[in-house]
């Protein structure tokens, strides 16, 4: 069985819980406690293969001061950046995430970069709200050299659930390229990882 880990990455509000628990249990649940963070695990079959994810959802993250995801980017193997198409800080905070990803991988897996990270421009219902053009967060995205879409979450099931796909199918494609990138065989680094993201786990 493949296992994949994937963090769900975004400013507080923007969406990133009920994404999760849209893909995995395909209800829309509209308010989530910010300050908990958990980590969701499911089996499911992709393309015939037989996958163990785990998707981690994290409190909410602060959107000022500087950006910490040292265990983030050691555990993942992709990463969903979400925000809310009518809050424009919570795009510059996606912006935020994504230049710290690419900047923590710069010359040593560009490809994978390219292959296991999604910008989600999520709450396309609140359109009348909107303060972020589709156009920016396609830029934003061809910049960081990363797919993109816009949705809701609130009313886009299928959507959701194609765009989960899409990453998944991009990370298993990808694996024999993040061989290389993570030792496998680290007790230490495995400790951090139970550590920073031993919080709560919820099987769906």
């Amino acid at each position: 069985m493949t296992e994949v880990k994937l963090a769900v990455l975004g400013g507080s509000g923007a969406g990133k819980s009920a994404l999760a628990v849209r893909f995995l249990t395909r209800r829309f649940i509209g308010e989530y406690a910010s300050n908990a963070e958990c980590i969701y695990t499911k089996h499911l079959c992709l393309d015939g293969r037989q996958i163990h994810l785990e998707i981690y959802d994290p409190c909410s993250q602060p959107q000022r001061g500087k950006l910490s995801l040292t265990g983030e980017l050691h555990w993942a193997d992709g990463f969903i950046i979400v925000y809310d198409i009518s809050d424009r800080a919570s795009f510059a905070f996606a912006k935020a995430l994504l230049y710290r990803i690419r900047e923590s991988h710069i010359g040593a897996c560009k490809k994978m970069v390219e292959s296991s990270v999604f910008l989600v421009g999520n709450k396309q219902d609140l359109c009348h709200m909107r303060e972020v053009g589709w156009d920016e967060g396609q830029k934003l995205a061809m910049d960081n050299k990363c797919q993109f879409c816009e949705l809701s979450a609130a009313e886009h099931c299928q959507e959701v659930v194609s765009m989960f796909t899409k990453v998944l199918r991009n990370i298993t494609s990808n694996f024999k390229v993040k061989e290389k990138r993570r030792p496998s065989g680290s007790k230490s680094m495995a400790k951090l990882i139970n550590n920073v993201f031993g919080k709560r786990r919820k099987s769906v």
